[in-house]
């Protein structure tokens, strides 16, 4: 597993398997440790990247010079520098946000778009909106990070047999780097890239847990904003749609990989 130097700070990554190239982009205080689920399905058929945003996983966290455009910059720099010619980018959360940024920065550079339990902006529009982000910034500065691990770990995995992951990613997210985790928290909120989503005409697949922070009918309204995109609901599901219902997502992601392939053939 790989080190590379990039835009000034060194970044971690994988690269498993043959084919066409997928790119994994990885949630807020998260690492390409969360795609366990997902590369067993994938290697089989394609080259899988993963990556480690700056301040995650085994990459490096300096305490300044986090923003979605920033990680959106890091990602370009990494798809040129692995010379990936047109990779499917697929992010979650906050690694949504990033394969937004990129896309409409770059609309050549996509094959297409997975984007999971995310969207083209993190803007409050009312009251409920600055609540819920004032209240996730409290807390996250104010407790912890052992306590908001725990508390994210029964959130998202509430379910009684879900012990195992609770634990899991309990454990993961108490390792991360605390100024690292809230500099990246604080450049998600107020980003939007929500006026530029005609730049991005390569298809959109959409994923979103029924039980995800935000309402199915939020996602409705963007996917009906872009040239090319259609929304798929995951039931029994919240945030980490992609480890909680592996198999479910997988097989959606497989499913429109393979439209784009055969899409791409050339007519007889």
């Amino acid at each position: 597993m790989p080190d590379i130097q990039l835009n000034g700070h060194r970044l971690h990554y994988t690269d498993q398997g043959q084919g066409p190239a997928v790119l994994l982009i990885h949630g807020l205080g998260s690492s390409s440790l969360d795609w366990e689920y997902q590369l067993p399905a994938l290697t089989q058929d394609y080259r899988v990247l993963t990556l480690d945003m700056l301040g995650h996983g085994q990459s490096d966290k300096p305490i300044h010079g986090y923003s979605i455009q920033a990680f959106a910059d890091d990602t370009l720099a990494f798809i040129q520098h692995m010379a990936l010619h047109q990779p499917h980018i697929v992010g979650i959360s906050m690694g949504g946000m990033i394969a937004f940024q990129l896309a409409v920065d770059h609309p050549d550079i996509p094959a297409s778009l997975t984007i999971i339990n995310s969207g083209p902006e993190v803007v409050p529009r009312g009251f409920a909106d600055y609540r819920m982000a004032a209240k996730r910034l409290f807390f996250a500065h104010i407790l912890p990070l052992k306590t908001v691990s725990r508390g994210l770990a029964r959130l998202l995995f509430p379910q009684a047999d879900q012990a195992e992951l609770r634990s899991k990613f309990e454990q993961r997210w108490q390792t991360n780097f605390r100024p690292a985790y809230l500099a990246s928290l604080r450049a998600i909120v107020g980003w939007s890239v929500r006026d530029r989503l005609a730049l991005i005409q390569c298809p959109v697949l959409v994923v979103c847990a029924d039980q995800d922070y935000t309402p199915v009918e939020q996602k409705e309204v963007y996917v009906n904003e872009l040239a090319n995109a259609q929304l798929e609901v995951i039931t029994n599901s919240r945030h980490a749609t992609p480890v909680d219902q592996p198999e479910v997502f997988n097989q959606l992601l497989l499913d429109f990989l393979a439209r784009q392939a055969t899409s791409d053939q050339p007519s007889p």
